[in-house]
């Protein structure tokens, strides 16, 4: 009967309540969409009215309704033997001959191969709507081929409604059981299995932060990504520089990837997939070349607009005719229903003994008992409170996870079933430790911090953090003096956007250098005088992929920086090129065949007398690149440059013109190129300074270390080490008068300024236009920046009489 079944050309959004939420959408998608180049696979749906005559045909009804009514909704200790038995009462249960006729006829009728290969995806009638996204509560079936194994898997869909996830969702969101229907869609199944599958969001899923497009794959079809049995390859993608067609892809992040799911070769229903082992090239190679990535990205732009708001998205690449293609998109549901009115900040107190890592999801710390499971049936071993270690999630384990206090696992990445559960629930996890359940005893006590930027740590014990709430809709961002950031891990970045601010006032590419790239520059530029075997096996380990190691460095260093751009964009993000004292330069891979041995680094051999000399020149000129490509070719002019510890006037010229050798000079394309003011010569001969460069960015902890003649390293003299010392604050004050003379940039960036209202007023009162602040400072110095202003205008008041 023809309203059993609506091919997907006759399918749009408004049909939610006849084919569910996921079918409706694909109906979108195939309708609205395919002109404009998205590929969406063609299918039909098997309704919302032939499930309900199905029920009716079998006399279900009551039954069901019986098996919902005598939930224990307290402890739900009955759930298990409800699910079941309602999802044994549909596949008992007889399929009417004239429903299967209307499937088969459908089957036949729309696909054009003789028994083509179709995928079989739950689709529920409260799936996929901005409040309630139902991802993995329903059944999916793959490779299915064939009249009977076709009727088996929509009766297997049918019988997913009463998957265990499934009542526990309905009950969490409060969804009536017997209002709730099912539909089927059947949809041609892309051959990804021999290519590639993944899921993309119109946002950060992690921050929320609107300007980004997340994709992330893997090889073969995509169950692996969605129940994170694997680490899939992430690319973010900047929405901005993506309609100018620039360079936009900004982190490209090559996953594990260790196993592939396939279609099974041989006619067997109830194993149509096989997960094997991934071969290791393809372990090491990207699932989508960059062009790819932008055609997805550019896919995922034309949803979210049609739209008209937040989307996720499936995706899937064929293997034998090498076709993308869109097989679902939804709501995004997490960041849909966020309200960001406050902003929770976390800092760990005390660091113990690390007993793993993996990819950090939410900014969070959370301590409590570990209990390392190997499977859902389990699940009664865990105690409220308590932290889930285990392989990985899937939909199975979701009428437990709300009482957990975290989660571990060993496998997935930031878009795998356990990260976008505990996003959901606002829960701190760590994904993706490869040894999570080797190394965490069962019953042990840890503390999982997901506060300190992209990683992940587990410590052994419980440790102590602090908790920091602020109410930004209550944060008054001055005009002038300008608040900004300071900034060193990318993986902070969006998060760190959301605070009122005016961009970031330094950026500190160390971190960039020490834990992403990890490399000495000069031992990529050199290698051949790295000796060390085991540094050379790293080296080349790290650098694979990169035909030239150089492109390594430039590469990493790129997306770093890049990533904290486009999350503050358009406001100005001054970088300062590298500060590394030779002890910490020699910490890196191979770093000890170009550093010389100083007794004290921390006024030796540093910032700008380090770039054109000879022993660090070729490593600067990579530093370079990296900032022109950043620019000009993706397109961030809001990046500004600054030089660390330039001793004098001279070597500042040799810097700005060994800098304007690389294509990176003054004036071009807005550049401005800024100097830390954090020598006394900086501040006594700040006019001839101004001259080479645009602005000053004082720095006090080294302008105090050499006004007080203190070795900031030094433990023994470290109680004299005052930033708000008399002779310190005059030259500070010198600094911020002669600079405003001079009609030049003058900021500040340091602790003192949050710590102390006094030095803020001073700061303020002497004219200052920006200060910097940690972003565990930051709201704490705005307040003390509107006091001190607030300050400065009563005093230029008469007074009343």
């Amino acid at each position: 009967m023809e309203h059993f079944i609506r091919k997907f050309s006759e399918i749009t959004i408004g049909d939610i309540g006849d084919v569910g939420g996921k079918t409706a959408s694909l109906g979108e998608i195939y309708n609205q969409l395919t002109n404009n180049g998205i590929n969406t696979p063609n299918g039909f749906a098997v309704t919302v009215a032939a499930f309900r005559y199905f029920i009716g045909f079998n006399r279900l009804e009551k039954k069901l309704i019986d098996l919902m009514t005598g939930l224990d909704r307290q402890n739900f200790s009955n759930l298990t033997i409800s699910g079941a038995r309602a999802r044994k009462l549909i596949m008992d249960a007889v399929m009417p001959n004239d429903l299967q006729m209307a499937i088969i006829d459908a089957y036949d009728y729309i696909f054009e191969n003789a028994e083509p290969t179709v995928a079989v995806r739950s689709s529920a009638t409260a799936e996929d709507l901005p409040g309630a996204s139902f991802a993995g509560q329903h059944e999916s079936f793959l490779n299915i081929k064939g009249h009977s194994a076709l009727l088996t898997a929509v009766k297997q869909c049918f019988a997913s409604l009463y998957t265990d996830r499934a009542i526990k969702y309905r009950e969490d969101k409060n969804f009536d059981h017997e209002k709730v229907y099912l539909s089927v869609a059947v949809q041609k199944m892309v051959r990804s299995d021999m290519g590639c599958s993944g899921i993309g969001f119109t946002l950060e899923p992690e921050s929320g932060f609107k300007d980004i497009i997340h994709i992330s794959g893997v090889w073969g079809l995509g169950e692996n990504i969605v129940q994170g049995t694997v680490t899939p390859d992430e690319f973010l993608v900047f929405k901005p520089t993506l309609k100018k067609n620039l360079r936009c892809i900004i982190q490209k992040n090559l996953g594990s990837k260790n196993k592939t799911m396939v279609c099974a070769t041989t006619d067997d229903a109830t194993n149509p997939t096989i997960n094997q082992d991934t071969p290791w090239e393809l372990r090491q190679k990207f699932v989508l070349s960059d062009q790819e990535v932008e055609k997805l990205a550019n896919w995922a732009l034309i949803i979210e607009d049609h739209y008209r708001q937040p989307m996720d998205f499936e995706w899937a690449k064929d293997g034998f005719d090498h076709q993308l293609h869109i097989i679902q998109a939804r709501p995004e549901t997490v960041h849909n229903q966020e309200k960001k009115i406050q902003v929770k900040s976390f800092k760990i107190a005390e660091k113990g003994e690390v007993i793993t890592m993996g990819a950090a999801i939410g900014n969070g710390i959370t301590a409590g008992r570990a209990r390392v499971l190997k499977t859902p049936d389990q699940a009664n071993l865990l105690k409220e409170g308590e932290i889930l270690v285990t392989e990985t999630t899937s939909p199975d384990w979701d009428p437990v996870l709300k009482k957990v206090a975290g989660i571990v696992t060993n496998n997935g990445g930031r878009t795998s079933h356990a990260a976008i559960i505990a996003r959901e629930l606002g829960a701190v996890a760590v994904v993706g430790t490869t040894n999570g359940t080797y190394n965490i005893e069962d019953g042990e006590m840890i503390t999982i911090c997901c506060a300190e930027g992209k990683t992940g740590m587990v410590y052994r014990g419980k440790l102590e953090w602090t908790e920091t709430v602020s109410d930004v809709s209550k944060t008054h961002l001055p005009v002038h003096p300008k608040a900004q950031l300071i900034i060193a891990d990318p993986g902070q970045a969006f998060k760190l956007s959301m605070f009122p601010n005016h961009g970031v006032g330094l950026m500190r590419i160390e971190f960039i250098i020490a834990n992403q790239i990890g490399i000495h520059p000069m031992a990529l530029v050199h290698f051949n005088r790295v000796l060390d075997e085991q540094e050379r096996v790293k080296i080349a380990h790290l650098t694979a992929g990169y035909a030239d190691k150089k492109a390594y460095f430039v590469d990493k260093l790129v997306q770093g920086v890049a990533t904290i751009a486009a999350a503050f964009y358009p406001k100005d993000v001054i970088v300062r090129m590298s500060d590394f004292k030779t002890n910490e330069y020699a910490g890196l891979i191979g770093g000890r065949y170009f550093e010389p041995k100083e007794e004290n680094p921390m006024i030796g051999f540093r910032g700008a007398s380090r770039y054109y000399d000879d022993h660090y020149r070729d490593g600067f000129l990579l530093e370079c690149e990296a900032m022109k490509v950043v620019r000009d070719e993706m397109g961030f002019n809001n990046i500004k440059l600054m030089i660390p510890f330039c001793r004098t006037v001279k070597e500042g010229q040799k810097v700005i013109d060994l800098m304007s050798s690389c294509g990176l000079k003054r004036g071009l394309n807005d550049l401005e190129i800024f100097v830390m003011a954090e020598i006394p010569s900086n501040v006594l001969l700040a006019e001839e300074f101004a001259e080479v460069f645009d602005g000053f960015s004082i720095g006090s902890n080294d302008l105090t270390q050499l006004t007080l003649g203190i070795d900031r390293d030094s433990a023994l003299i470290a109680g004299l080490f005052d930033e708000q010392d008399a002779a310190s604050k005059q030259l500070i004050v010198m600094m911020i008068q002669k600079a405003n003379k001079l009609k030049k940039k003058v900021g500040l960036c340091g602790q003192a300024a949050s710590d102390s209202e006094t030095f803020t007023r001073l700061l303020v009162e002497t004219g200052i236009d920006s200060i910097a602040f940690n972003a565990d400072a930051l709201i704490k110095g705005i307040e003390n920046i509107n006091d001190a202003l607030k300050s400065c205008k009563n005093k230029s008041q008469p007074s009343a009489v």
